[in-house]
């Protein structure tokens, strides 16, 4: 950029922002005016894409410090600034202002002085499109690189065997246009699936924001994820768990197992088949069958006999013995 923009361009005018205005607040500023004139969003727009380039060129140069300090004293050097008449005492005229700049940050002088001051904004062919002036960024975009978009949130929710199997569905974006999502087998409820790339544009040229979509599972009436255990609970008639028996349990989303109960399995216990959980990229989990006795609410008269017949001769033995022990200490 030519010396000459320095005093005729005024880039918090540009910006519409107040001279003081904070690092924060610039940002902020500077983020609405590039996604509103950005040319991704308005194709052809030539007016809309100079005024992008002329918005990008003064946060190039107010969100440095450095050169927002220089600027700041060249503008105020061009508007009028006051200049001291050799021996009046006043100091800080046109020559001191302009020798700061033949400095180095440290004091030392550095070689040139005046013409090296404006020579760097004549370095690589240097005009919009640079983080520093004279350096070539490759694009529009402020110091420090270009910004990234910002990232896109979505929702759905998926039924008990989609989540555990996975699949690939359809959802539709913020602006109408639908799109694909790998939902991975075994993926929880509240998991968020990250899409690289497919949020919102960068307003200066950069990579695009991420979609973040959360999964929400819906219960399943048998079946409970326990990390990549699936859990459910098998009724076993009295008999069966006095007796032993050989069951049938369901799988998800497949054909049944047949289980073993032993003579005299109490509720509660728990039987393991491995490998029929959830499959996933983080391995494979069992399935938990939790036996629980069914203990049935009509009896015939035969039945009723039956029982009281094994009631008279069933062991004596308090099974509520050692918790009325235990509740004692």
């Amino acid at each position: 950029m030519a010396s000459q923009d320095w005093f005729d361009k005024d880039f918090y005018k540009v910006l519409g922002v107040d001279k003081d205005v904070s690092a924060a607040d610039l940002k902020k500023t500077y983020r609405k005016l590039a996604r509103q004139y950005h040319p991704d969003s308005n194709p052809g727009d030539a007016k809309a894409e100079a005024k992008f380039k002329e918005i990008s060129e003064a946060y190039a140069v107010l969100n440095d410090p450095e050169q927002r300090e220089e600027y700041d004293q060249i503008r105020a050097m061009g508007s009028g600034a006051r200049f001291s008449a050799p021996g009046s005492g006043g100091g800080g005229g046109f020559d001191d202002v302009f020798s700061r700049f033949g400095q180095q940050r440290g004091g030392a002088s550095a070689p040139g002085g005046f013409e090296d001051f404006f020579s760097m904004f004549d370095q690589q062919g240097s005009s919009f499109g640079s983080g520093r002036f004279g350096q070539p960024s490759g694009g529009y975009r402020g110091f420090g690189g270009p910004q990234r978009g910002a990232d896109v949130t979505a929702r759905t929710t998926l039924d008990f065997v989609t989540a555990a199997k996975g699949e690939t569905i359809t959802l539709q974006g913020e602006d109408g246009a639908p799109f694909k999502v790998k939902i991975p087998a075994g993926v929880a409820d509240g998991q968020k699936i990250r899409l690289r790339g497919r949020g919102r544009p960068s307003p200066d040229g950069g990579e695009s924001g991420d979609i973040v979509v959360t999964v929400a599972v819906r219960p399943h009436p048998v079946f409970a994820r326990d990390g990549l255990n699936l859990r459910l609970t098998v009724p076993v008639t009295f008999t069966e768990a006095a007796l032993g028996a050989t069951i049938e349990v369901p799988t998800l989303g497949g054909d049944p197992v047949r289980l073993r109960v032993a003579p005299g399995t109490p509720s509660g216990r728990v039987l393991r088949v491995k490998g029929r959980g959830i499959h996933s990229s983080k391995g494979t989990g069992d399935l938990l069958a939790e036996v629980q006795v069914a203990v049935p609410d009509h009896l015939d008269e035969a039945a009723r006999e039956a029982l009281e017949r094994f009631h008279a001769l069933e062991p004596k033995e308090n099974p509520r013995a050692d918790l009325m022990a235990k509740a004692r200490q």
